[in-house]
This record gives C-alpha cells, sequence and structure tokens, in this order.
C-alpha cells in the first residue's frame, strides 16, 4: 500500500466500496467511459463487499446468479444459487478481467467528503491503515458503492439475562474462526435468510440445531441449479444462454411480485401449500412458517433444494416461534416457560442500515442529513452535486438495479463532457411531490433505520418503482435533459445556487 500520508490525488470518479457494485461501476466506466480515470476506495483488504465479509457457514445467494450476477460476464458455473466463495471469485475474476483491480486502494475507509462549488471539486478524505492516517483525494464525480448496512457489526438486541449464558454467543456478520460446532447443540435466533441459511448448513454436524423465531417469514423452495440453464448452455453460446435465462428470471420475477401485491392470499396458499408438501401433513405449517403479513410486504427467504425442510425432516433441525424471557446459563428460557438448552446461541437478527457508506458529506460547508435528502431515479439526491450510490431492488437482485445506476451514471458523465459541463445536480421543483419511506418494505432492519435514510417522492423521477423494465426505459433510454437533473457550470453562480437551497 502506498503512503497514506500523500496529501492530494485527483481522478475524474471516486468509487467508494469495492464489492459487487463497486467492481460492477469500474467495469462499466472501463466500457463506456475509457477515458476517465478512476480509483476504488476500500476499507477492507480485499474486494468482495458482503461475499468477503461473511464467513458463516452456507453462506450463499438469495437469489438466482443469473441476475445477481452481471449482465456483461455471464455466470458458468452448475448452481444457479451459489456459495459465497463461488461468487468472491466470480467478482474477484471480472476484476481481473476488467483490469480494475490495479486501481484499487485497500484499507482506505472513507469518512468525509466535501464539494465545493467554486472548484466543482469534491474532496475525499480517508482513514488508512490500523493507524488511522488520513489520505485526501479530490474528483469530480463521486461514485458511493459500499451496499446498505455497516461493515462494523451487525444487529443485536439487548437480551435480558445474555451475559448469564456460559457458552458462545455470536453474530453471524463476525463469525469466529475456531468456532467448533460439530456434535453441538446450537440455538439459532432469527428468521431471514441468514437464519434460513444457517440452520440446514450447522445441522450437517451439529447434534441438534433449533431456530427460534418470533415470527414466521415466507420460505421458498428453488432447485439448487438451473435445469433449462444447463440445457441451454450445452447448445448456445454461454452469453446468449446466458441472457435468455436471465431475462427469463426477471420477467418471471416481475410477474410474481405483481401477483403477490394483486392476490396475497392466492399466494400465500400457494406457498403455504408447498411447505406443506415439502413437511406432511403432520407438520404446525401455521404455526411455523404463516406470517402475519402478506407476501412481498418483507423479503421472502429462499432455500435451495428445500434443505431447511430436508433438515427438519431429518431431525436434525427444529423451529420453535415464541418470544425470549431470558438468557440463562444453560440457554433461553422463553415466554411460555420452555427453555432451550444450547451450547451455542447464534443471532442472526439482521444487520444495521447506513446511508452513503456513512460518510460525513458536505456541500459548500452545509452538514448534509441523508436523511433530509430526495433520492432522484434511485441514482442520485437532490441538492448534492456529481454524486450518485447504487443501491437494489428489494423485490429482486441487487445487481439489477446497481447496474443500470453504473450505466445510467456513465451517460451523465459522457453527456456532461460532450457538452461542456463540468455539475450536474438534481432539483424538486415541484411542490406536490411529497417525501415517502425509501425502502417499501416492512422489515424491522428497515424500520430501524427509516429515520436515517434518504425519501423518495411520490411522483416521477423521484419515485422507486422496483421495476426492472421500468428503470431499463428510464435509466437506459430516456431523455437525460428531464428538466429535473441541471446541468452547470461553476460560472452559472445563480443556478447552482438555486439548486443547492432545494
Amino acid at each position: 500500500m502506498e503512503n497514506a500520508s500523500v496529501s492530494s490525488n485527483h481522478f475524474d470518479v471516486l468509487i467508494v466500496g469495492g464489492g459487487l457494485s463497486g467492481i460492477g461501476a469500474a467495469c462499466s466506466l472501463t466500457t463506456h467511459c475509457p477515458k476517465k480515470t478512476y480509483q476504488i476506495l476500500e476499507g477492507r483488504a480485499g474486494i468482495g463487499g458482503t461475499w468477503d465479509l461473511f464467513r458463516y457457514p452456507g453462506i450463499r445467494s438469495d437469489s438466482d446468479m443469473f441476475t445477481l450476477g452481471y449482465s456483461f460476464r455471464p455466470w458458468v458455473e452448475g448452481k444457479a444459487i451459489a456459495d459465497g466463495h463461488s461468487i468472491l471469485n466470480y467478482i474477484n475474476e471480472t476484476a481481473k478481467d476488467y483490469g480494475v483491480d490495479k486501481n484499487i486502494r485497500f484499507h482506505h475507509q472513507v469518512v468525509r467528503a466535501a464539494w465545493s462549488s467554486a472548484d466543482a471539486l469534491w474532496t475525499v478524505e480517508a482513514e488508512c491503515g490500523p493507524d488511522g492516517q488520513v489520505a485526501r483525494f479530490t474528483c469530480d464525480f463521486l461514485f458511493v458503492c459500499s451496499g446498505y448496512y455497516s461493515y462494523v457489526e451487525g444487529y443485536t438486541p439487548v437480551f435480558p439475562g445474555s451475559q448469564r449464558f456460559a457458552g458462545r454467543l455470536v453474530h453471524p456478520q463476525k463469525w469466529p474462526e475456531d468456532l467448533a460446532y460439530a456434535g453441538k447443540r446450537v440455538i439459532v435466533i432469527g428468521s431471514g435468510a441468514t437464519a434460513v441459511t444457517l440452520v440446514p448448513a450447522m445441522a450437517k454436524t451439529a447434534a441438534q440445531v433449533t431456530m427460534l423465531q418470533r415470527s414466521p417469514t415466507y420460505v421458498v423452495a428453488r432447485p439448487e441449479q438451473d435445469a433449462l440453464a444447463n440445457v441451454l448452455r450445452r447448445h448456445l453460446p454461454p452469453m446468449l444462454a446466458y441472457n435468455l435465462v436471465r431475462w427469463r428470471n426477471i420477467l418471471f420475477g416481475i410477474y410474481f411480485f405483481g401477483l403477490c401485491k394483486r392476490s396475497p392470499e392466492r399466494v400465500k396458499k400457494w406457498i403455504m401449500d408447498r411447505v406443506k408438501g415439502a413437511l406432511g401433513p403432520d407438520y404446525d405449517v401455521a404455526t411455523h412458517f404463516a406470517p402475519r403479513y402478506n407476501p412481498w410486504d418483507q423479503r421472502m427467504c429462499l432455500v435451495p433444494d428445500g434443505d431447511l425442510f430436508e433438515s427438519i425432516k431429518a431431525g436434525k433441525a427444529c423451529i420453535v416461534t415464541d418470544e425470549i424471557d431470558t438468557f440463562t446459563e444453560n440457554g433461553i428460557k422463553l415466554r411460555s416457560g420452555r427453555e432451550l438448552e444450547g451450547d451455542i446461541i447464534v443471532t442472526a437478527t439482521g444487520l444495521n442500515l447506513v446511508a452513503l457508506g456513512n460518510i460525513q458529506i458536505s456541500v459548500d460547508g452545509r452538514r448534509i442529513d441523508p436523511a433530509k435528502t430526495l433520492n432522484y431515479k434511485g441514482t442520485m439526491y437532490g441538492g448534492i452535486p456529481n454524486l450518485a450510490s447504487t443501491f437494489g431492488y428489494t423485490n429482486a437482485s441487487w445487481t439489477l438495479k446497481s447496474e443500470l445506476t453504473c450505466d445510467y451514471i456513465c451517460r451523465v458523465l459522457n453527456h456532461m463532457q460532450a457538452k461542456g459541463y463540468k455539475v450536474c445536480v438534481p432539483q424538486n421543483d415541484d411542490p406536490s411531490v411529497r417525501p415517502e419511506p425509501w425502502l417499501n418494505l416492512n422489515s424491522g432492519y428497515i424500520q430501524r433505520a427509516a429515520d436515517k435514510l434518504p425519501k423518495q417522492g411520490s411522483k416521477t423521477p423521484w419515485k422507486l418503482h422496483q421495476n426492472y423494465v421500468k428503470d431499463v426505459l428510464s435509466l437506459k433510454f430516456g431523455s437525460l435533459d428531464d428538466g429535473v437533473i441541471r446541468f452547470l457550470n461553476p460560472g452559472d453562480s445563480l443556478q447552482l445556487q438555486s439548486a443547492l437551497s432545494s
């Protein structure tokens, strides 16, 4: 790593984060803006983001790799629902193939970014290495691709008596390398994607795994391998086969999401019937797998080849639906009076959401509160010049939206260069646009962070549609000069000040 005391380095674009989105952004710049200089600032020691951070047993994608993968690089592995190691390899290989691995500075945790209208520049500060020395950079455009949750720690509620527990208490975000669970009794607290991944994976060698949930989540089984994809790959060029399966999955996802909203009871019955078919008529599906909310009011959980159901049927795992009264020395006492005994307790209780990578952002000396900003097309922010971030779909694969965002920003950059502009900033001049919550799910981790997240608007282009086809039309083919985003130069002081005061 270079000397962290370097005072300033200038790039056309600075990308914050070297995960799935950051590498995708760099590949988009390489392809669509080949003359632009860029650098990725990554706080960790390696690329991969989520897929490098999480090391818990069974870590895998919770959506298919034909949509989680990049559109420009086919996923050619046999498993459509892939393990974390395979996904990390895919990201690393993509970075190497596109040469973006040469433009990454590791151990650079971005903490502050200040915009100067007079200079039309961002000054970005990153803390480097174990001593936290500050490295400063300037850039024309800042692209935040650091995801939506804190890498520092996950969310763990305050559990009464947790200090009394004599065994190991761990959170999946910080999985201990020395944790030996073979032959042990394990309690996994939670009912989301992490919990349903951990339970069957740990049940392979643990004595018993209990998934303790306060309330159920919709769980849907899906084949780990995609039969159609495997057939098409044997007879068609890789890119053609990939795109056919990708679009089939995209369109089916849009259809299924719409069906959940139009006919929630019908979809709920369909899901419950499948769970009953997997676990048998004597299993209490109504208690353990029937949520109180409608399908897609929260994200659904995917289980490849029904592995969770198979673990339950084999007696290696079980689900308990109850609330925690207190931890005990030997486990957990429930509100019902029952006590669960365990040697290890895993708190798969969620993430801590943050906005814009938790970076302190200021514009002309004015500190910006992300919660008071209005998100433009899911890409930029009202009143903040030359800044964008990636945020994936809540009802589909993350990469679908993040890649559209990357390509859209490349369109913006090329437009600015062609027209001689230095500044772009969205501005809302429509008083009828009402702020609304950014994310349309009632999941606990989203509700906990609602007051910290940016807002969406009640009308296009401030409205988040959560629909890939609509976003393709808007971001890939829609007019850039839509009357909402302003293209300016530093000399346009009155116009720029007007845009920043919105």
